[in-house]
């Protein structure tokens, strides 16, 4: 289970790390769950789970070498393809395995269980089980994604996140084969003389198994130290996986509750865009609407929400013009048909006022005196807005400004029609041209 000699070994070490990282920066589930069924990184998982339940301190040493030179293996390969791609940007599969909390431990020990239990089983009676085991740990791609940070610049947040990922299934794999191995019997005088006499061409492994001090490490009052050991790490993993687990679901909650809210406020089929950013301690929320809210409605949703997450909340509701609004303004400027007129976008319907509004203009505006340098229509929720820059030494005054306003209301047909002007002063001349 812990053969770092094996050439095998490493090549899978390289196609599941290879097939990873891409399929990370490609956000190809399918692709990542090929890479999980190529991995091997069980082998010296649970081998370190093994050496624990029956105190060998050669297969421990042995496993753990392994483990840490296929990690740094994995991450290092990862992060030369990110490094050699031309973009580096993340992806929904890759923030996905930096925010582990306590459900991924309990994952992870389920996990660990049923694939120590598939290993003490033989191959024969769980090789159906091991491809489910395999997508279910999910080892190598939380190193390709620490490998991703890595190649993409040193990105400490997400390697810190995968790196805790990695970690927490680490550790709850070997301590669940630390379990089942001891609950099977593998911890016996037997299994340890197995595996004594299967190291008999290994100097070294010989030495250290009968050195003392792993006749002290596989002794039976040494147990306890190694639960405690085991006990310790699952604790220290479970601290931050708490506290996320706990903003995760801070979060479920006062996102539900804004949903709860807004749903309160206006009807789905009036909301336009919706924007909501939560915050640590605030949740801002932006929505556009085709219907005016009033502001007596935006503060009671405001408190409501307030007191239900705890958080302080900032709503703001901007109103615009439905289509169907558009298409009326459209409809009562235009000449009366026989048919009914053919839907138009927002577009077509904004150039059609503005091919109205023009030669309407150009037969009441002063042009002689302040000509005309820039028009604009703007439809705004009040109705329909004209902003007119005109060129003249000085401005045409109120009285001229309300005339053109009220005529192009009788001519358009728009009662609401409002005129807005801005005076451009015209260039001036050279006291002497030909200098």
């Amino acid at each position: 289970m812990a053969d770092i000699t094996s050439v095998k070994y490493w090549l899978e070490i390289f196609f599941s790390a290879g097939i990873a990282t891409f399929g990370l920066v490609q956000s190809s589930p399918a692709v990542i769950i090929g890479a999980m069924l190529i991995s091997p990184l069980m082998g010296p998982i649970m081998a370190t789970g093994l050496s624990l339940a029956i105190g060998d301190l050669y297969l421990g040493i042995k496993a753990v070498l392994n483990l840490v030179a296929s990690v740094i293996v994995a991450i290092s390969f990862s992060a030369l393809l990110v490094w050699l791609l031309p973009f580096q940007s993340t992806t929904p599969e890759i923030l996905a395995r930096t925010s582990p909390n306590l459900l991924d431990l309990g994952i992870a020990l389920l996990s660990g269980l049923a694939g120590s239990v598939v290993v003490s089983r033989g191959a024969s009676d769980g090789a159906t089980a091991l491809p489910g085991v395999a997508i279910a740990v999910a080892l190598m791609p939380p190193l390709c994604t620490m490998g991703f940070g890595l190649g993409a610049g040193m990105n400490l947040e997400i390697m810190g996140g995968a790196g805790l990922l990695f970690l927490t299934n680490l550790v709850a794999i070997v301590a669940s084969a630390f379990l089942i191995f001891l609950l099977v019997g593998m911890g016996t005088d037997e299994v340890r003389e197995a595996m004594l006499a299967a190291r008999a061409d290994e100097p070294i492994g010989r030495g250290l198994s009968l050195g003392p001090l792993a006749r002290w490490t596989a002794a039976g009052g040494q147990l306890r130290w190694r639960i405690v050991m085991i006990l310790i790490l699952l604790a220290a993993i479970a601290v931050p996986l708490r506290r996320a687990l706990l903003e995760v679901a801070s979060e479920a909650v006062s996102r539900s509750a804004v949903q709860d809210e807004v749903r309160h406020l206006l009807p789905e089929n009036a909301i336009v865009s919706q924007q909501i950013n939560l915050g640590r301690n605030e949740i801002a929320i932006r929505l556009i609407s085709t219907k005016r809210v009033p502001e007596s409605a935006i503060t009671q949703v405001r408190q409501d929400l307030m007191r239900r997450t705890g958080r302080d909340v900032q709503i703001s509701v901007e109103a615009v013009a439905s289509k169907s609004e558009l298409l009326e303004l459209v409809q009562r400027m235009a000449r009366p048909v026989p048919v009914a007129p053919k839907e138009k976008t927002l577009e077509e319907m904004q150039q059609e006022i503005l091919a109205k509004v023009r030669p309407a203009l150009d037969g009441i505006w002063p042009s002689a005196d302040a000509p005309i340098q820039e028009m604009n229509v703007v439809l705004a929720q009040s109705g329909l807005v004209i902003d007119v820059h005109y060129q003249a030494a000085k401005d045409l005054g109120d009285v001229p400004i309300k005339m053109v306003q009220h005529d192009l209301q009788t001519k358009l047909g728009v009662p609401n029609l409002q005129l807005t002007t801005e005076r451009v002063p015209p260039p001036r001349v050279p006291l002497h041209p030909g200098r």
